[in-house]
């Protein structure tokens, strides 16, 4: 089977440049936050080694992952540009969970410039697999078939996990204790989970065991939010830790195994990736198959 050397979407380039801001926004406040004594002092006592936690995970690792990815799609890497995707729909998330879970401060504008640069940019980005600029499938059917299926298992899981703390609280007329714990009024990460990405997680698998070319393409970038969703979660128990606090590290097994199996596909799809754009097709140049989680026939 051919494997086609393809360049990244070219419309893609002002998106690319966007993320690099919104990435160079969102490094400085975490640079702020870290360094300040007072921005989180209104936090509850299990919410701010969180916020911390997702603050050092933003500035060390995510941030600079997307500035590079962005760099290396702009000189032509499509599969850089496929997990570029999922840095933007990590940060996008995150940052909603910035503007209206954290107490209004002095970051709160810059906060809202990086929810909005990286929103308009992962729309730009992803309209560019939707125009069909960009579209990949796997030359290995079991690994396609494999990440499809931990998708649908994955979000299930969290869907459960979520509803097991909402429904009995609501059928008691209770408060979650996590929100007592946090000491917010709703949980933006249920609401952000519930109603629109596990959903998304759940369609995108479905779609990509039947053979979508669109859902293949973005799979990897969901893949991405996920591992990227570990770090913080890992990385919490070493805060609390350094502060002298009781750490949380009942979370690291299940957690961390949850990542190191997410990180394990995605080196798994990338290194079976072929593109699969209907011009390519028609030239014979990219498998000719619909993206689906199994043997494609060869073409060329």
């Amino acid at each position: 089977m051919n494997r086609t050397i393809a360049t990244s979407p070219p419309t893609a380039r002002p998106w690319l440049l966007l993320s690099i801001l919104a990435a160079a926004l969102a490094m400085t406040g975490s640079v702020i936050t870290l360094l300040s004594q007072h921005l989180y002092d209104t936090l509850t006592a299990t919410f701010l080694p969180q916020a911390l936690a997702q603050d050092l995970v933003n500035l060390l690792f995510v941030s600079p992952a997307m500035i590079v990815l962005a760099l290396l799609a702009l000189r032509g890497s499509s599969p850089a540009f496929v997990l570029w995707l999922g840095t933007l729909l990590f940060t996008a998330y995150n940052y909603v969970i910035y503007t209206i879970g954290i107490p209004f401060g002095p970051l709160f504008l810059p906060w809202v410039g990086v929810l909005a640069l990286s929103i308009f940019a992962l729309l730009g980005g992803a309209a560019c697999i939707n125009r069909d600029e960009l579209l990949v499938t796997y030359r290995s059917g079991r690994a396609a078939q494999v990440s499809a299926w931990a998708l649908i298992v994955v979000a299930l899981m969290f869907a459960a996990l979520w509803l097991s703390e909402d429904v009995p609280a609501l059928l008691n007329g209770t408060t979650p204790q996590s929100l007592v714990d946090q000491g917010m009024i709703t949980n933006p990460v249920h609401v952000l989970d519930l109603g629109f990405f596990l959903p998304a997680v759940l369609v995108i698998g479905a779609l990509w065991l039947r053979g979508n070319l669109r859902a293949a393409t973005a799979a990897p970038s969901f893949l991405v939010f996920l591992f990227l969703t570990g770090l913080p979660i890992l990385v919490t128990p070493i805060v609390q830790s350094v502060r002298g606090e009781t750490a949380a590290w009942g979370v690291v097994v299940p957690i961390g195994t949850v990542t190191i199996v997410v990180a394990l596909l995605l080196a798994w799809l990338l290194r079976s990736m072929a593109i699969a754009t209907p011009a390519r097709q028609e030239m014979g140049l990219a498998p000719r198959g619909s993206g689906a989680p199994g043997p494609q026939p060869a073409r060329g």
